[in-house]
């Protein structure tokens, strides 16, 4: 039987041609040299050999192809972003490259993923109404849901960057402070209440300008693409110590990301208005008669391979953008490498929850050691075609 070309797709991949996310991977024959890739199907494509195949169309990048991470291409800008993506996309599609295009693919199940970016900073917010309202029944429940502020500013934490790590890598139970309502003093140990956060990530390439605000029509500019995240969260270690400043060791023991960041352009199809907003929004945040900023991402989240919830993330009150704006209208820069995420994507229906917080009302149970979490997700594509994104799987190690 002939070999399968790498250019033959199964009908309806969601990693095909109007996809094409990248990553970082390395082969077992050379370990320790890292490259760009570019996912096609169930192969990868070299980026660093890409220019010897195609001298004309990306010679002028090999140096930022031939880089260990993304951060040089994420750093080159919108217009250098599609001009690579135009070559890729000729070199799987266009049958007059394949001879010298076909050696430059790898098997997915033969490389080794690595985290595809240095994160500069990481932020998160706390963009789905349904989520926020979930919550704030469960932590106080005697107050209103939402806070006064929650609809006029999209609100947000710093976390901290040198815990994001790329899918498959496994997560230990954190130790920590908690003290139930009951309890007199607080304790310490491992956490018991210790959950999930299926959320976006949104992967920031040009940086900008110290005390420049970022407005909504530049985001474009700024964003080079999305992931999957999972924010896993300590929810006894989170309820003792956010008041009053907000998530801290409850949240910064791990945040997974997926190995490929499909480019925001992938996304074009999915654009979808977001929901209606109840209050004017500040002239910054104002999103009136803009392109449609909302993304109709379908997340699915399994535990231990049964499926839990399906949320949409076309449900979020807050879009990317607006939170883009926000994080930057007091003047703070952008870093290439910013990692900035949505917060938990929830929906109105029961089975579209997106952490076990909510889909147990708080009650439990949560995670045990050894529990494999898995999120996936797809976008609606061009000409009836699914668009993947990278899953994010982690699996619960003993506290140490």
């Amino acid at each position: 039987m002939p070999e399968q070309s790498p250019f033959d797709l199964a009908e309806g991949d969601p990693f095909g041609p109007h996809n094409l996310p990248y990553g970082v991977f390395s082969t077992a024959d050379a370990p320790d040299r890292r490259r760009l890739g570019v996912r096609y199907g169930d192969q990868v494509l070299d980026l660093s050999a890409l220019p010897s195949a195609l001298p004309a169309a990306i010679h002028p990048h090999a140096e930022l192809l031939a880089a260990p991470t993304l951060n040089p291409l994420l750093a080159a800008g919108r217009p250098v972003w599609q001009q690579i993506r135009a070559a890729v996309h000729t070199a799987v599609t266009d049958p007059a490259h394949h001879d010298e295009v076909a050696p430059l693919f790898h098997p997915l199940d033969g490389v080794t993923l690595h985290l595809p970016f240095e994160v500069a900073d990481y932020v998160d917010f706390y963009a789905s109404e349904h989520h926020a309202t979930n919550v704030g029944r469960i932590f106080r429940p005697n107050d209103a849901a939402l806070t006064p502020n929650w609809k006029h500013l999209p609100i947000g934490y710093h976390g901290r960057a040198g815990t994001v790590v790329v899918t498959g890598t496994p997560v230990v139970r954190p130790h920590g402070q908690r003290k139930a309502p009951a309890d007199e003093v607080p304790s310490f140990g491992p956490s018991v209440r210790l959950d999930i956060e299926a959320e976006v990530g949104f992967v920031v390439g040009a940086p900008s300008t110290l005390h420049e605000p970022v407005a909504l029509g530049a985001f474009r500019d700024h964003v080079f693409g999305v992931c999957l995240l999972n924010d896993w969260s300590a929810r006894d270690i989170q309820a003792w110590e956010y008041v009053p400043l907000g998530p801290f060791l409850g949240k910064s023991f791990a945040t997974s990301v997926s190995a490929w960041i499909t480019p925001l352009d992938a996304l074009d199809e999915a654009r979808t208005p977001p929901p209606v907003r109840d209050f004017p929004l500040l002239p910054y945040l104002d999103d009136a008669g803009a392109e449609p900023g909302g993304i109709d991402i379908r997340i699915e989240v399994r535990v231990n391979g049964e499926t839990v919830s399906r949320p949409p993330f076309s449900a979020m009150y807050w879009t990317a953008a607006q939170q883009l704006a926000h994080m930057t209208v007091n003047g703070a820069s952008l870093r290439t490498g910013d990692l900035f995420a949505s917060g938990t994507v929830s929906g109105p229906d029961p089975d579209q929850l997106g952490c076990l917080l909510e889909l147990t009302r708080g009650k439990g149970p949560y995670l045990q050691d050894g529990d494999e979490v898995t999120l996936t997700a797809w976008a609606p594509g061009p000409e009836g075609a699914r668009i993947g994104l990278g899953e994010v799987t982690g699996r619960i190690l003993p506290a140490g």
